[in-house]
C-alpha cells in the first residue's frame, strides 16, 4: 500500500469520504458502507467535525458519532487510519490555539477514539498568526492526541508558509495535502499546489475525485442534471466539452468492463504525489466500483486519451 507523505503511514490507495453519513446515508447504512469498505480493503477514513451540519437539523459532528458508534461496536481501532479537521464548524471556526484544543476534544469524544491519525487545518485562517496555530498542532502531536498533521483548502503560498513556520520551530511538519482535484478539475493544483507537494513530501489525497457525481457518467445532458441534489454542483461540467470528456471516460470503461467513476478514480490516483482519493457513497452497495478503482491499471494510451479529454474540457474553460 503507498505511504501517506513522510507519514509512514500506509494506506490504502483510496479515502473513504463520510460526508453522506447521517445526511444522504443513514446512521445505520452508513454502518453498512464502513462495514463494507473494510471488508474490501479498505483502511483510510476521512471525515470531519463539521460533517455534515448542512443536512437538516445537524448542528456538525455527525460523520464523527457515526464512526464513533461503529468503533464501538466493536471495528478494529488498529485496522483504520482516521483523519478528521478542525475550522469549518460553525462553533469552532478558525484555528486560534483555544479553538484547535476545544475541537480535537470533542472529535475524540465522538469518534470514541484516543487519537486521530491525521488532523487537518480544514480551512486557511489569515486572522490567526501561523504560528500560533502551527504551535497548536504540534501540542496535540506532543500529547499523542494525533500522530500527524494534514493541510486541506489551502493556498501554495499558505501552504508553504505554514510548512516553513513549522520548520523554522522544530514543530511537527504536515504529511498531507487535501486539494480540489479530479480529471476536469486540474490547473490550481498541477500548477501550484503539486510543486509545494513534491518539495515538502506531502502526500495528496484530494477531494471531489467524481467531480461531485459527474464523473460517473450518470449524467448525459444537463437535462439529466437538473433538479437533482447535486445539480448546482456541477453546473460548470454541463457543457460540451463536459459531456465529450465523459464521453471518453464512458468508453475506456467500456474496454475495461468497469465503470466509469472505476476510471475516474483511477486516473486521479496514479497523478503524480496523489496517495489516495476521496469518495463517498450514500449505500454500500456503491462501494464496489470506488474500491476497484485501487487495482485498476489504465494503459498508457488510455491515460492519454483521458487526460486529451480533460486538456480539451480546459481549454474551453480558459476560452471563456
Amino acid at each position: 500500500m503507498p505511504v501517506l507523505g513522510s507519514s509512514g503511514l500506509e494506506v490504502f490507495p483510496l479515502a473513504l469520504g463520510t460526508n453522506t453519513f447521517r445526511w444522504t446515508a443513514s446512521a445505520e447504512e452508513s454502518h453498512r458502507i464502513l462495514d463494507a469498505f473494510v471488508a474490501g480493503g479498505g483502511t483510510f477514513i476521512d471525515t470531519a467535525d463539521v460533517y455534515s451540519v448542512w443536512a437538516p437539523g445537524s448542528t456538525g459532528g455527525d460523520a464523527e458519532t457515526v464512526i464513533g458508534e461503529w468503533l464501538a461496536a466493536g471495528a478494529d481501532r488498529d485496522k483504520v487510519v482516521i483523519a478528521t479537521k478542525v475550522s469549518a464548524h460553525p462553533a469552532l471556526p478558525g484555528l486560534k490555539p483555544g479553538t484547535i484544543a476545544t475541537a480535537i476534544e470533542q472529535s475524540l469524544k465522538r469518534l470514541q477514539t484516543d487519537y486521530v491519525d491525521v488532523y487537518y487545518a480544514h480551512i486557511d485562517d489569515p486572522d490567526t498568526p501561523l504560528e500560533e496555530s502551527v504551535a497548536a498542532f504540534d501540542d496535540l502531536v506532543r500529547r499523542g492526541l494525533v500522530r500527524h498533521v494534514g493541510l486541506s483548502n489551502y493556498t501554495a503560498e499558505r501552504a508553504q508558509a505554514w510548512i516553513d513556520v513549522a520548520r523554522a520551530c522544530g514543530a511537527a511538519l504536515p504529511v498531507s495535502l487535501q486539494p480540489h482535484y479530479n480529471l476536469l478539475h486540474r490547473t490550481d493544483f498541477e500548477r501550484r499546489l503539486r510543486p509545494v507537494a513534491e518539495r515538502n513530501d506531502l502526500g495528496v489525497v484530494p477531494y471531489y475525485g467524481l467531480a461531485s457525481g459527474f464523473l460517473t457518467g450518470k449524467y448525459r445532458s444537463a437535462a439529466d442534471a437538473a433538479g437533482t441534489r447535486r445539480g448546482a454542483t456541477i453546473g460548470d461540467y454541463l457543457t460540451e466539452a463536459g459531456f465529450a470528456a465523459v464521453s471518453e471516460l464512458r468508453a475506456v470503461a467500456a474496454e475495461l468492463s468497469v465503470a466509469p467513476a472505476t476510471v475516474a478514480l483511477a486516473w486521479l490516483r496514479v497523478q503524480p504525489t496523489v496517495v489516495a482519493p476521496i469518495a463517498s457513497v450514500s449505500a454500500a452497495e456503491q462501494l464496489d466500483a470506488l474500491l476497484a478503482s485501487a487495482t485498476l491499471d489504465l494503459s498508457p494510451g488510455q491515460l492519454d486519451r483521458l487526460t486529451a479529454a480533460s486538456d480539451a474540457f480546459a481549454a474551453t474553460r480558459t476560452a471563456a
